[in-house]
């Protein structure tokens, strides 16, 4: 198991570019792709559900430009986009994406139909690592258990015949709750390679992950990506956090970081990021972006030089918790 196949710790999360919270010409979106590749980014993540397969449709006319054995490539499964049109307003987060209607299936026909419909929207022969999306609570409430037992019985199993088989390189959970990768981790089978988890393991909320989830999935040697290292964006100048404005507890403990970095010369992004990929388990962080000079930021953080004493002081203003490891 693991990914280790994975071409560098920086990936590119492309939900902003399915028109999250606003409409992103198509130029702008192509633009903020190629300063990735540009930047040398070569690990690619993706889903249906981002603006009803726009983000899968944008990413494919970028990666047509590029030999295919030049980059690395996930996207989900769990939701199909239907020719059936609804009402954006039903939309919420992907309000100005695609019109199409898109419905939850986890069932083993509809993670091969996914998986097709996914290589059509991208014009690609193969897709390296799929996530099962979201079989947590945040969408499905009480009912996510009934859910995740519908993913198990059929997603994760058509999905580790075709790594057993080769047609996929990695398989595991997308998902922003730390309860369905434990859940997983106690399975007997199927056995993922990795977990995508987006908002829990970062400077704002990694206690939860640090203590339940990380300890286990190392010992079995399932790999963790980290989706929004800057937690939705509170953490790189935004406003939001878990995908909605931020709670005035949030932003008073943002405040508090930055103070942090603005006393030792360094960039909130730089903290974020390099706290986030500091934990061994971590394989990646793949941060979103809908603007070409956001890329360059994320690069410039990565390699930003930050002092010691800098996390020493995170730690004795409790803003992490002491077992969180650090750069060195």
């Amino acid at each position: 198991m693991s990914i280790k196949f994975l071409p560098g710790r920086l990936g590119f999360g492309t939900a902003p570019l399915g028109n999250m919270y606003r409409a992103i010409p198509d130029e702008e979106a192509d633009a903020t792709l190629d300063a990735a590749w540009q930047a040398g980014v070569r690990y690619f993540d993706t889903a249906p559900f981002y603006g009803a397969g726009l983000a899968e449709l944008r990413l494919g006319e970028m990666l047509a430009r590029h030999h295919r054995d030049e980059f690395v490539l996930s996207t989900k499964v769990g939701r199909l986009v239907l020719d059936e049109v609804e009402d954006s307003a039903s939309k919420k987060l992907f309000g100005y994406g695609r019109p199409n209607k898109i419905v939850y299936d986890y069932s083993a026909d509809g993670t091969h139909r996914s998986i097709e419909d996914s290589l059509t929207r991208m014009g690609t022969d193969r897709i390296d690592l799929v996530w099962v999306h979201d079989v947590s609570q945040d969408f499905w409430g009480d009912e996510w258990l009934a859910a995740f037992d519908k993913a198990r019985t059929g997603a994760f199993r058509v999905l580790q015949k075709l790594r057993d088989e080769g047609v996929i390189r990695g398989w595991g959970l997308g998902v922003n709750r730390v309860e369905p990768l434990e859940l997983t981790l106690g399975l007997d089978e199927p056995q993922p390679d990795a977990f995508l988890l987006a908002g829990r393991y970062t400077l704002l909320d990694h206690e939860s992950a640090l203590r339940r989830l990380l300890p286990e999935a190392d010992r079995q040697d399932v790999d963790i990506v980290v989706g929004g290292p800057y937690s939705s964006g509170i953490l790189a100048g935004g406003k939001h956090f878990e995908y909605r404005d931020a709670p005035r507890a949030v932003v008073a403990k943002v405040e508090r970081i930055k103070d942090l970095c603005d006393r030792y010369g360094i960039s909130v992004k730089a903290a974020a990021l390099q706290f986030c990929l500091a934990n061994p388990v971590v394989r990646a962080a793949i941060p979103g972006a809908s603007r070409p000079d956001r890329i360059a930021e994320d690069i410039a953080a990565l390699h930003e030089n930050v002092p010691a004493e800098f996390w020493t002081a995170l730690r004795q203003e409790r803003l992490i918790v002491p077992a969180a490891p650090v750069p060195a």
